[in-house]
């Protein structure tokens, strides 16, 4: 007979560790409570060396990965290895929300610019209000640099149109050009799931957003 919806670790009472293990999986995205579950037996019946070395890896990530202190991007070291790069063009940056959407347009080989990484977007109905985002961070960021056009990149999502909205006020009072990434990316697309050719296609058919041409 199934263990009733909610109580499905019913069975082993007491096993705080196993269940503390099938929580975390359920903080995943896209982790529902049987695929956690699943991932947590499987892990303990079959694999637990695979276990320990994701233990160790999941340690060492959250003890050691810092923000880059130009672009916010995930690092091993005081800068990332892209604004490290001295071949790369200072006179760009281009704002993503996450680190996998820097990897998305890094994956299309096509940019060449420098980055920066809010770390999140705006989303009203959850209680992050444009404002809550780093501004000070990123005009910091664009005040002490060659920067001479801020590419919005955004997703093409509610959240990430009021991201662009809230931020594109901001950056025409640096008397920057801001332009936006073209619609060849599907409207309500996030860009960690749309393919290179697309990204890439969005980049070189990029925007400037009106009002932000110095003519």
């Amino acid at each position: 007979m199934a263990l009733p919806k909610d109580d499905a670790l019913s069975a082993f009472d007491g096993l705080d560790p196993l269940v503390d293990l099938v929580a975390a999986f359920k903080r995943l995205p896209g982790v529902g409570p049987k695929s956690a579950q699943r991932l947590a037996f499987h892990l303990l019946q079959h694999d637990r060396q695979s276990a320990s070395e994701l233990g160790q890896a999941l340690l060492r990530a959250v003890n050691e990965i810092r923000h880059c202190r130009l672009c916010n991007n995930f690092c091993h070291q005081d800068t990332c290895s892209i604004c490290a790069q001295p071949r790369r063009n200072r006179s760009l940056v281009c704002v993503v929300e996450t680190p996998a959407d820097l990897a998305a347009i890094e994956q299309t080989q096509t940019y060449t610019g420098l980055y920066y990484v809010l770390m999140g977007k705006a989303s009203p109905l959850d209680g992050v209000h444009p404002e809550s985002l780093d501004w000070p961070r990123l005009s910091q960021r664009l005040d002490e640099s060659e920067v001479q056009e801020v590419i919005l990149a955004t997703n093409f999502t509610n959240e990430g149109e009021a991201t662009a909205v809230f931020l594109t006020d901001r950056i025409r009072r640096l008397n920057l050009k801001v332009s936006r990434l073209a619609r060849g990316v599907p409207l309500g697309a996030e860009l960690e799931y749309t393919d290179p050719i697309t990204v890439a296609r969005a980049l070189m058919d990029r925007r400037l957003l009106r009002g932000t041409d110095e003519s």
